[in-house]
């Protein structure tokens, strides 16, 4: 089994997904769906189709997300000690090409999805910033050149 390294934070949120999934859009999915039988025939029915097109949608969201929780390894953050940039550091970078300051948090995937300050460890960005230390540089390939990011500050809390 393939863990998912995710913070607390990480799982909290999927959590809550999965709960508001199962709760709430199940059982209105359920609804929408005994509303659309009864309108007749349901070879045509078009709500019917779309309320089981959306119910298999959420059912495939839900195993999603029990099987992520289920493989979670939650890291804590706070009991990380560490020069180097790993999962769950708060890294501010100097982004060369754009003259800016950057700060983030490298996090698990679905983290990353939901918030534009912080970045997945298995992005490009984030590969090239495992292992490094204040003072490297990171180098992604992109399709436009090289992008050069230099470590500025790592902390963990």
């Amino acid at each position: 089994m393939i863990e998912c390294p995710m913070t607390l934070a990480g799982k909290k949120l999927l959590e809550a997904e999965l709960d508001q999934l199962i709760k709430v859009d199940r059982e209105d999915i359920k609804v929408a769906i005994s509303e659309a039988r009864e309108l007749g025939d349901l070879k045509e029915n078009a709500e019917y189709h779309a309320a089981k097109e959306r119910q298999s949608h959420i059912e495939g969201r839900i195993m999603d997300l029990q099987s992520k929780i289920a493989r979670a390894r939650v890291v804590d953050t706070t009991t990380i000690k560490s020069e180097k940039i790993i999962f769950g550091a708060f890294v501010k970078v100097y982004d060369q090409q754009k003259d800016i300051e950057v700060s983030f948090q490298i996090v698990g995937e679905d983290e990353a999805m939901t918030d534009n300050k912080k970045v997945s460890y298995n992005s490009p960005l984030g590969k090239a910033l495992i292992g490094k230390e204040v003072g490297d540089e990171a180098i992604v390939k992109a399709p436009k050149g090289d992008l050069v990011y230099e470590v500025q500050d790592i902390r963990y809390s």
